[in-house]
């Protein structure tokens, strides 16, 4: 089988030792190529590439970004039975589609059992969202949790490490900057048959069950959310101390139940709805910030990527 390991050097939990020895397992049961990524983009350049060269397998060695700019790259033209494969080793911060397919979160666990079910011939087909023309794998966000996602990225471009202190932080700022309360937001949902639900302060968009993880916690805010579903969202129409912290506790409850409440919104297994702002807003795909938009579609797309797990 030949395949195409692609690395992120920037990794932030495999050091290149590990990364040596992740290649060496692989290359002994694949026909493997190894790439390095050199700047933002490159692995969606690599993965393009691989799918038009006719390669099986793509492997992303990386976290959720590397990832997901793999599978963009993969299905460049959209979903095929002709496309690659594609597998995850996880070496990010946080690897949330490694650990929402069942994965470890350790690389060279993940790698064992990426060889075992090579070994035997497992794989999965998944549903994927899309966010305009832009896949995801396990989640995007539209207003308030996109810019935590962009305060972190500014934080990290200056030098700080990626930790779930340094989310919370960011969001507890941005929350509080904006006196504590948001009693209306800039969004408008707008899906088929129901009426347009305008004031939304944030959406949150899944894919997969959980949204994220703190540390080894993971967040549920649609929990219904499935791979084998189309999309879930989570929204509020109102932000103020008490009721966001109620949210946050059954978020991060074992109990399987989301948030729930009067200015809750929510939407489970929906095929498209749009959110919109008069002034731009954030946009964020699994934990990549995208910049701002005024209106954004979202889609969930049956089957579209085959993965190994």
């Amino acid at each position: 089988m030949r395949a195409l390991l692609v690395v992120n050097p920037k990794a932030t939990t495999t050091s290149e030792r590990t990364q040596d020895v992740l290649v060496r397992a692989l290359a002994s049961d694949l026909k493997l190529d190894v790439a390095t990524t050199t700047h933002r983009g490159h692995a969606a350049q690599l993965a393009r590439d691989a799918a038009v060269e006719g390669v099986d397998l793509v492997i992303a060695l990386g976290g959720d970004g590397t990832v997901n700019e793999v599978a963009n790259g993969v299905l460049a033209n959209g979903p095929s039975p002709e496309l690659p494969a594609v597998a995850v080793v996880p070496g990010g911060s946080t690897n949330v589609f490694a650990r929402a397919l069942g994965l470890p979160n350790d690389p060279v666990e993940a790698t064992g059992v990426l060889l075992d079910a090579l070994r035997g011939g497992r794989e999965r087909r998944i549903g994927l969202g899309m966010a305009d023309h832009r896949w995801f794998l396990f989640c995007a966000g539209f207003g308030l949790d996109a810019e935590v996602v962009a305060r972190v990225e500014d934080r990290r471009a200056r030098g700080s490490k990626s930790t779930p202190g340094l989310y919370v932080r960011s969001a507890l700022r941005g929350f509080y900057r904006s006196g504590g309360t948001r009693r209306s937001g800039p969004l408008t949902l707008e899906a088929p048959g129901q009426e347009p639900v305008e004031g939304l302060c944030l959406g949150i968009v899944q894919n997969t069950n959980p949204w994220t993880y703190l540390g080894s916690r993971p967040v549920h805010a649609c929990p219904d959310a499935s791979f084998d579903t189309a999309l879930d969202l989570f929204g509020l129409t109102k932000m103020s101390t008490l009721p966001t912290l109620r949210h946050l506790s059954r978020m991060l409850g074992s109990s399987g139940n989301g948030p729930k409440g009067r200015h809750v919104v929510s939407l489970h297994d929906c095929v498209t709805f749009t959110l919109k702002a008069e002034e731009s807003v954030s946009l964020q795909v699994d934990g990549d910030h995208l910049g701002e938009h005024h209106t954004v579609t979202f889609r969930g797309v049956p089957r579209a990527l085959r993965v190994i797990v």
